[in-house]
């Protein structure tokens, strides 16, 4: 059996922005696609998970860019499962052209749970083999984002998670947070934004019906901080966008 897996996309009308380039939540949305077919392979169908009263929660996920995908560009996107570090599990990412160029990279951390105690399970809980590649990596296991105490945070709106951005699970989808973060973001900021990585924590699901203010900073040595947070001051995630 092949340790990584690759899933070929055409960047589709539909998946682009006003730039003609691919959304970010586009790229996490496929991204999660791949890693969704490649342990698919391995029998942990969502039926069979589902089955075995487990489920995966990502915590963070850092994606680097060289460029971003443009609009009817193919694109391929390779993944592979580096092996658990203590209770959390390491998968990479990388996103080539259609001549095998990289475009972008990814890691990220992911945590298998207990679906109905909302529990994390250690990787031994696990019962299907995992093929593990650690002799191939994009980076070092990304920490959790943190900004820093002294960011001035600014609320850009008020979001509320409806039909549209909730999955099978019930709750908000993990690309849809990189949506909440751009939609924050001014036009004039948009128009010249050349995206150098992308790096986001969960921290609390939000649920249909939820409430989350999205609070933004200015530019700080060209990176801007965004935070999603519930009127009770609960933080559903915080995220980081470096600039170029």
């Amino acid at each position: 059996m092949d340790i990584k897996w690759n899933e070929n996309y055409l960047i589709h009308s539909n998946d682009i922005d006003y730039k003609s380039e691919a959304r970010l939540s586009v790229l996490l949305a496929l991204m999660q696609r791949t890693a969704d077919a490649d342990l698919e392979r391995l029998g942990a169908t969502r039926d069979q998970m589902i089955a075995e009263g487990m489920g995966w929660m990502l915590i963070t996920m850092e994606l680097r860019f060289q460029r971003m995908p443009k609009a009817l560009e193919d694109i391929s996107i390779q993944t592979w499962n580096k092996g658990p570090k203590g209770a959390l599990w390491q998968r990479d990412f990388r996103i080539m052209d259609p001549e095998g160029k990289t475009i972008a990279e990814a890691c990220s951390i992911w945590a298998l749970v207990d679906i109905s105690k909302r529990k994390v399970l250690r990787p031994s809980a696990f019962p299907f083999e995992v093929p593990i590649k650690a002799d191939d990596s994009v980076g070092e296991a990304p920490d959790k984002v943190k900004i820093p105490e002294d960011t001035v945070m600014q609320e850009a709106y008020l979001s509320v998670v409806r039909y549209s951005g909730i999955d099978a699970n019930g709750h908000l989808n993990n690309s849809r947070y990189a949506d909440l973060c751009m939609d924050a973001l001014r036009k004039e900021e948009l128009d010249k934004l050349l995206i150098k990585s992308f790096k986001i924590t969960y921290q609390h699901e939000a649920l249909a019906g939820d409430e989350m203010g999205i609070y933004r900073s200015d530019s700080v040595d060209g990176k801007l901080y965004f935070r999603g947070q519930a009127p009770d001051g609960v933080s559903y995630f915080e995220a980081c966008i470096v600039t170029g």
